[in-house]
This record gives C-alpha cells, structure tokens and sequence, in this order.
C-alpha cells in the first residue's frame, strides 16, 4: 500500500499542478478585457523604468561618445570618490535633507487635517467648494507658477510696487534672502499640492461605515470624540502607507526639482542648491559628466530603497500593515 501510495504520488503531483495550470488559464480568459487594460502600464514601466536602469552601469564608466555607453571604458568607484570628495555635492545633500525633512514634518501632517476637516463639513456644496479651491493649484505647473511667485515676490514686484505706492519702501525678497529661501519653498509647496494630497485620505473616509457614526451619536459621543475614535482609525492604515512612501522619496520628491530649479538664483545658491539642481549643472552646465552624476543618481535610490525598507520594517514592528 505504501509503495502504491509513493508510486502515485508524483502523479498526482503532476496532475495538481495541471489542474492549476488550467484554472489560472480559464481565469485568464474570463479576465482577459482586464489584463488587456494592464498592457499598456506594463509596456510603460518596461520601455521608461526598468530598461533604463541599464544605464546605472555608467556610474562606473568614464562616458564617451564616440564609444557609447556599452563601449566606455570601466573605472570602478572613481565617481563615487570623486562625488563624497567634492564640497559641492555635501551642500547640495545637505540642502536637500533639510528641504525634504521640512516637507516631512509640515506638508505631510497638513493634508491629513484638510481632509478631517472636509470629511467634518456636512453640506456638500460648501465641501465641494472648498475642496476645488484647495485643489485647483495642482494642475498649474512650477514653470508657470514659479513666473506667478516672481512677478509677485521679487524686490522689484508687485507687493513691493503697491507697498511703494502708499509710501512703504520695501526691497525685500524671500526669493532672493537666505534666511527666508527655505521657508518659502515649503509653504509654496504646501499651498500647491495640499489639496491633491489630501484626496486619498477622503477617499478613506469614504470607506469608513456611516452607520458607526450614527451609533456614535446615540451613545451621546460629540464630534471630537468621533473624530478621534472613528475617522482616525478609519484613514490610519492609509496615512501610514503614504508616510512610508513619502519617507522612502525623501530624496527625490523632497526637495522638488522644477520648484527649486524655476525659484532659486545666485543669492540663494548656498542655501538652495540640492542634489537635483547640482545634477544639471554638472551634466549640462559645468563638464558634461554623465558618469559623476550617474553616481549621484545612484546613491539617492539606494537612499531611498534603505529608507522605505526601514520604514517599513519599523511601522509591521508596531503592528501596523506595511507595503510588504
């Protein structure tokens, strides 16, 4: 009986695993409009994210044209050297930290109150309306916005031109001031994007029962109360997701490159100079170095594949469902 049993087992193995073959095909079929709809994302990140990363193998070469990419000449870890040996690249990593930290800590808590304070407005037009209002500044460009915040915030612009004309003489500029660049740059970002990055966390509330607050509200709780024991439980798994992404973009996202690129000049340089504006100039303005910045490049993903790794580690640690 034994020998008859370890005889068909691989058999029965075998016809297992065709039976699943099977159905996933059969599932396949019945779902095939769906994963039509999925080719074009899929041919997207394969065309414009995964075979550019080929190109991380020129953080090693000394580029040459004449060459290309494949055919330039290996030279190991002489960017990387020449990169944590440059003074330049320092100011503009540390410049760029504290961009990303002062986005971290101000414009990611903000949304999170727009939307509970929305998700507290009971008539809808009025919600509507407020949700358009803070929304709309998304869809304007930096390229536009930053001619906007110029023309307004310049020493020659138009709050120094009206405070002229009723006998206050001002050539103050944020733009153009070290000390106030920085905090420019976040509360422009904040009164740009705070509306859009507020939409996910309606949509949580969206999810949460209505029923709950009803009940609440036979119990007697006031609005505080269920603010504090049923909104937030209901969009906190969502705000800890977008907390372990917005930790593992800190180096990319945080300090926005068309915002600091279409905002910052010559005065503010040692103050808003990143890693992203260093990148240009060192690739367009300065050498053409397209192995150095590369290098540069590099280093920020693996920044950030360490960051939202531990991130991710430290939120599953305190019970909280991470990315993976």
């Amino acid at each position: 009986m034994t020998k008859q049993a370890s005889a068909t087992s691989p058999e029965l193995k075998a016809l297992e695993r065709k039976r699943n073959r099977e159905r996933i095909w059969k599932q396949i079929k019945s779902d095939r409009l769906i994963y039509l709809l999925l080719l074009p994302v899929l041919a997207w990140y394969i065309i414009f994210a995964y075979l550019p990363m080929g190109g991380l193998s020129l953080a090693f070469k000394t580029f040459r044209y004449d060459t290309g990419l494949w055919g330039s000449p290996w030279i190991g870890f002489e960017h990387f050297l020449k990169m944590f040996n440059n003074d330049d690249f320092w100011n503009a990593f540390k410049n760029t930290l504290i961009f990303s930290a002062g986005k971290l800590c101000f414009l990611f808590p903000t949304p999170v109150l727009l939307a509970i304070i929305l998700n507290e407005l009971t008539h809808p037009k009025i919600k509507k309306v407020f949700q358009t209002v803070f929304t709309f500044p998304h869809f304007i460009t930096w390229v536009v916005l930053a001619g906007i915040l110029i023309n307004m915030f310049s020493s020659n612009g138009v709050i120094n031109a009206t405070l002229a004309s009723v006998g206050i003489k001002s050539t103050f500029s944020p733009l153009s001031t070290s000390s106030m660049f920085r905090q420019f740059i976040w509360l422009s970002a904040l009164w740009k994007e705070i509306g859009w990055d507020s939409i996910i966390y309606l949509a949580a509330f969206a999810g949460i029962d209505p029923g709950l607050y009803e009940a609440a509200s036979i119990d007697g709780a006031n609005r505080f109360q269920k603010m504090v024991h049923i909104s937030w439980p209901g969009i906190r798994g969502t705000v800890v997701i977008m907390f372990i992404l917005a930790v593992g973009s800190v180096m990319t996202n945080g300090a926005s490159f068309d915002q600091v690129f279409n905002l910052y000049s010559a005065p503010v340089y040692d103050v808003a100079d990143t890693l992203d504006t260093f990148v240009y100039r060192s690739s367009f303005e300065v050498g053409m170095n397209f192995g150095f910045t590369t290098a540069v490049g590099f280093l920020k993903s693996v920044i950030n594949v360490i960051l939202i790794t531990t991130t991710n580690k430290i939120v599953t640690k305190t019970g909280e469902a991470g990315l993976f």
